[in-house]
Protein backbone atom coordinates (compact mmCIF):
# COMPACT_ATOMS: atom_id res chain seq x y z
CA UNK A 1 0.00 0.00 0.00
CA UNK A 2 1.22 3.49 -1.13
CA UNK A 3 0.55 6.75 1.02
CA UNK A 4 -0.41 9.48 -0.49
CA UNK A 5 0.55 12.85 1.10
CA UNK A 6 -1.15 16.29 -1.04
CA UNK A 7 0.17 19.54 -0.70
CA UNK A 8 -1.30 22.78 -1.86
CA UNK A 9 -3.95 22.41 -3.93
CA UNK A 10 -4.24 18.14 -3.40
CA UNK A 11 -6.07 18.68 0.14
CA UNK A 12 -7.98 16.30 -1.39
CA UNK A 13 -7.41 12.82 -3.84
CA UNK A 14 -10.39 12.49 -7.07
CA UNK A 15 -11.58 9.58 -7.58
CA UNK A 16 -10.69 8.60 -3.60
CA UNK A 17 -12.99 6.16 -2.52
CA UNK A 18 -12.71 6.91 0.84
CA UNK A 19 -13.28 3.69 3.66
CA UNK A 20 -11.95 4.82 6.92
CA UNK A 21 -10.50 7.45 8.83
CA UNK A 22 -8.10 6.74 11.67
CA UNK A 23 -6.44 9.14 14.23
CA UNK A 24 -2.93 8.25 15.01
CA UNK A 25 -1.20 9.23 18.33
CA UNK A 26 2.62 10.07 18.28
CA UNK A 27 5.09 11.00 20.77
CA UNK A 28 5.86 13.97 19.05
CA UNK A 29 2.36 15.65 18.80
CA UNK A 30 -0.33 15.63 16.51
CA UNK A 31 -0.26 14.79 12.81
CA UNK A 32 -1.92 17.09 10.16
CA UNK A 33 -5.20 15.36 10.11
CA UNK A 34 -6.52 11.97 10.41
CA UNK A 35 -5.43 9.54 8.15
CA UNK A 36 -7.95 8.57 5.22
CA UNK A 37 -7.95 4.77 4.17
CA UNK A 38 -9.80 4.12 1.26
CA UNK A 39 -9.38 2.68 -2.38
CA UNK A 40 -7.74 4.37 -5.78
CA UNK A 41 -7.58 2.96 -9.16
CA UNK A 42 -9.01 -0.22 -7.14
CA UNK A 43 -6.04 -0.34 -4.93
CA UNK A 44 -5.64 0.36 -1.06
CA UNK A 45 -3.81 3.48 -0.48
CA UNK A 46 -3.64 5.80 2.54
CA UNK A 47 -3.95 9.71 2.32
CA UNK A 48 -2.69 12.66 4.39
CA UNK A 49 -3.41 16.30 3.75
CA UNK A 50 0.33 18.18 4.52
CA UNK A 51 -1.63 21.32 4.96
CA UNK A 52 -4.56 20.00 6.93
CA UNK A 53 -7.50 19.16 5.50
CA UNK A 54 -8.68 22.99 5.46
CA UNK A 55 -5.44 23.73 4.11
CA UNK A 56 -4.74 25.58 7.84
CA UNK A 57 -1.07 24.68 8.36
CA UNK A 58 1.53 26.66 7.11
CA UNK A 59 4.79 24.99 5.76
CA UNK A 60 6.88 26.34 9.22
CA UNK A 61 3.84 24.77 11.27
CA UNK A 62 3.58 21.16 9.97
CA UNK A 63 4.24 18.71 12.66
CA UNK A 64 6.83 16.43 10.03
CA UNK A 65 7.37 14.17 12.53
CA UNK A 66 4.06 13.61 14.00
CA UNK A 67 3.39 12.91 10.01
CA UNK A 68 5.93 10.81 9.80
CA UNK A 69 5.19 8.71 12.55
CA UNK A 70 2.32 8.13 11.71
CA UNK A 71 2.57 7.01 8.54
CA UNK A 72 5.47 5.07 10.15
CA UNK A 73 2.45 2.87 12.27
CA UNK A 74 1.02 1.19 8.98
CA UNK A 75 2.38 -2.27 9.07
CA UNK A 76 2.66 -2.62 4.97
CA UNK A 77 3.46 0.78 3.54
CA UNK A 78 5.39 0.30 0.25
CA UNK A 79 6.38 3.58 0.62
CA UNK A 80 5.27 7.87 0.21
CA UNK A 81 4.65 9.60 -2.64
CA UNK A 82 4.88 13.31 -1.96
CA UNK A 83 3.02 15.52 -4.28
CA UNK A 84 3.87 19.06 -4.16
CA UNK A 85 3.09 22.31 -5.88
CA UNK A 86 7.18 24.39 -6.59
CA UNK A 87 7.74 27.15 -8.83
CA UNK A 88 10.53 26.69 -11.40
CA UNK A 89 13.67 28.31 -11.02
CA UNK A 90 15.24 26.81 -14.38
CA UNK A 91 14.23 28.60 -17.43
CA UNK A 92 13.04 25.92 -18.98
CA UNK A 93 10.35 24.41 -16.18
CA UNK A 94 7.52 26.66 -16.96
CA UNK A 95 4.18 26.49 -15.43
CA UNK A 96 2.36 23.20 -15.82
CA UNK A 97 5.31 21.11 -16.27
CA UNK A 98 5.88 17.89 -13.50
CA UNK A 99 9.03 16.85 -12.21
CA UNK A 100 10.56 13.74 -10.20
CA UNK A 101 13.78 15.20 -8.43
CA UNK A 102 16.80 13.81 -7.22
CA UNK A 103 18.07 16.13 -5.27
CA UNK A 104 17.68 18.58 -2.16
CA UNK A 105 18.78 22.03 -0.81
CA UNK A 106 17.54 22.56 2.50
CA UNK A 107 17.41 26.50 3.30
CA UNK A 108 14.90 25.93 6.24
CA UNK A 109 15.55 26.73 9.96
CA UNK A 110 13.81 25.84 13.47
CA UNK A 111 11.96 23.28 12.01
CA UNK A 112 12.41 19.73 14.30
CA UNK A 113 14.16 17.54 11.88
CA UNK A 114 15.13 14.86 13.02
CA UNK A 115 13.92 11.72 15.37
CA UNK A 116 17.81 11.24 17.07
CA UNK A 117 17.56 13.42 19.82
CA UNK A 118 16.64 13.14 23.34
CA UNK A 119 17.27 9.52 24.62
CA UNK A 120 17.22 7.84 20.92
CA UNK A 121 20.75 6.93 20.22
CA UNK A 122 22.34 8.90 17.34
CA UNK A 123 22.00 7.76 13.66
CA UNK A 124 24.23 9.55 11.02
CA UNK A 125 21.34 8.26 8.00
CA UNK A 126 23.07 8.60 4.60
CA UNK A 127 21.32 10.56 2.77
CA UNK A 128 23.61 11.04 -0.54
CA UNK A 129 20.72 10.21 -3.02
CA UNK A 130 17.79 11.79 -0.52
CA UNK A 131 15.18 9.86 -2.83
CA UNK A 132 14.39 6.34 -3.28
CA UNK A 133 15.32 5.38 -6.77
CA UNK A 134 12.93 2.79 -7.16
CA UNK A 135 10.47 4.83 -6.25
CA UNK A 136 11.38 7.39 -8.78
CA UNK A 137 11.49 5.09 -11.00
CA UNK A 138 8.46 3.55 -11.16
CA UNK A 139 6.74 7.56 -11.35
CA UNK A 140 8.64 8.05 -14.47
CA UNK A 141 7.32 4.33 -15.85
CA UNK A 142 3.71 5.33 -14.52
CA UNK A 143 3.98 8.79 -16.27
CA UNK A 144 5.22 7.31 -19.21
CA UNK A 145 2.49 4.77 -19.36
CA UNK A 146 0.11 7.13 -19.62
CA UNK A 147 1.76 9.45 -22.26
CA UNK A 148 2.41 12.05 -19.76
CA UNK A 149 5.72 14.62 -20.01
CA UNK A 150 7.44 14.93 -16.92
CA UNK A 151 11.36 15.90 -16.53
CA UNK A 152 12.83 12.87 -14.61
CA UNK A 153 15.69 14.52 -12.42
CA UNK A 154 16.47 17.92 -10.87
CA UNK A 155 17.04 20.10 -7.62
CA UNK A 156 14.64 20.45 -5.09
CA UNK A 157 15.50 23.56 -2.97
CA UNK A 158 13.29 24.15 0.21
CA UNK A 159 12.69 27.07 1.90
CA UNK A 160 10.94 28.37 5.07
CA UNK A 161 7.86 30.07 3.60
CA UNK A 162 5.06 31.18 4.12
CA UNK A 163 6.12 34.21 1.82
CA UNK A 164 7.58 33.85 -1.56
CA UNK A 165 11.37 33.93 -2.67
CA UNK A 166 12.81 37.64 -3.36
CA UNK A 167 14.07 37.97 -6.85
CA UNK A 168 17.46 38.03 -5.05
CA UNK A 169 16.93 34.84 -3.31
CA UNK A 170 16.20 33.13 -6.53
CA UNK A 171 19.19 34.05 -8.26
CA UNK A 172 21.08 32.44 -5.31
CA UNK A 173 19.22 28.90 -5.39
CA UNK A 174 20.00 28.66 -9.05
CA UNK A 175 23.72 29.56 -8.49
CA UNK A 176 23.34 26.51 -5.49
CA UNK A 177 21.97 24.37 -8.43
CA UNK A 178 18.65 24.32 -7.93
CA UNK A 179 16.28 23.50 -10.45
CA UNK A 180 12.68 24.20 -8.39
CA UNK A 181 11.78 25.60 -5.02
CA UNK A 182 9.65 24.81 -2.98
CA UNK A 183 8.76 25.01 0.90
CA UNK A 184 7.58 21.19 2.41
CA UNK A 185 9.85 18.68 1.06
CA UNK A 186 12.10 19.32 4.29
CA UNK A 187 12.53 17.69 6.88
CA UNK A 188 10.06 15.55 5.45
CA UNK A 189 12.07 13.81 3.10
CA UNK A 190 14.95 12.83 5.80
CA UNK A 191 12.51 11.86 8.52
CA UNK A 192 11.22 9.13 5.62
CA UNK A 193 14.63 8.46 5.68
CA UNK A 194 15.71 8.14 9.56
CA UNK A 195 12.61 5.89 9.51
CA UNK A 196 13.54 3.52 6.71
CA UNK A 197 10.38 4.24 4.17
CA UNK A 198 10.67 4.61 0.67
CA UNK A 199 10.16 8.07 -0.44
CA UNK A 200 9.76 10.33 -3.79
CA UNK A 201 8.78 13.57 -4.68
CA UNK A 202 5.99 13.89 -7.78
CA UNK A 203 6.47 18.35 -8.37
CA UNK A 204 3.96 20.06 -10.60
CA UNK A 205 5.57 23.74 -11.27
CA UNK A 206 2.92 25.93 -10.79
CA UNK A 207 4.67 29.52 -11.46
CA UNK A 208 8.09 30.61 -12.45
CA UNK A 209 9.56 31.66 -9.81
CA UNK A 210 10.57 35.05 -8.03
CA UNK A 211 12.18 37.16 -10.64
CA UNK A 212 11.93 34.45 -13.69
CA UNK A 213 10.18 34.71 -16.31
CA UNK A 214 6.32 35.18 -16.03
CA UNK A 215 7.49 36.14 -12.98
CA UNK A 216 10.16 38.83 -13.42
CA UNK A 217 7.67 41.99 -12.09
CA UNK A 218 5.15 39.98 -9.82
CA UNK A 219 3.83 35.88 -9.23
CA UNK A 220 0.66 36.01 -10.01
CA UNK A 221 -1.83 33.54 -7.39
CA UNK A 222 -4.43 33.63 -10.15
CA UNK A 223 -2.41 32.02 -12.52
CA UNK A 224 -0.99 29.69 -9.86
CA UNK A 225 -5.05 28.76 -8.89
CA UNK A 226 -5.10 28.28 -13.11
CA UNK A 227 -2.29 25.82 -12.96
CA UNK A 228 -2.98 23.99 -10.05
CA UNK A 229 -6.76 23.41 -11.30
CA UNK A 230 -5.44 22.07 -14.56
CA UNK A 231 -2.40 20.38 -13.11
CA UNK A 232 -3.05 18.64 -10.04
CA UNK A 233 -5.77 16.49 -12.54
CA UNK A 234 -2.41 15.16 -14.65
CA UNK A 235 -0.73 14.77 -11.29
CA UNK A 236 -3.58 12.23 -10.10
CA UNK A 237 -3.37 10.57 -13.54
CA UNK A 238 0.68 9.50 -12.89
CA UNK A 239 -0.20 8.39 -9.12
CA UNK A 240 -3.09 6.41 -10.34
CA UNK A 241 -1.13 4.97 -13.06
CA UNK A 242 2.00 4.19 -10.37
CA UNK A 243 -0.74 2.08 -8.33
CA UNK A 244 -2.17 0.05 -11.41
CA UNK A 245 1.58 -0.91 -11.96
CA UNK A 246 2.60 -1.47 -8.78
CA UNK A 247 -1.25 -3.61 -8.40
CA UNK A 248 0.26 -5.23 -11.27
Amino acid sequence: MYAVIGGSGLSKLPGFQLERRQVFRTPYGEPSGALMFGHLADEEVVFLARHGYGHTIAPHQINYRANMSALSQIADLDGILSVASVGGIRPDLLPGQLLIPDQILDYTSGRPSTFFEGSAQVEHIDFTWPYDQTLRSGLRAAADAINESVVFGGCYACTQGPRLETAAEVKRLARDGADIVGMTGMPEAALARELNIPYAHLALVVNSAAGVGSSAQEISHAQIAQVVAAGMSRVMGVVKSMIQLHRD
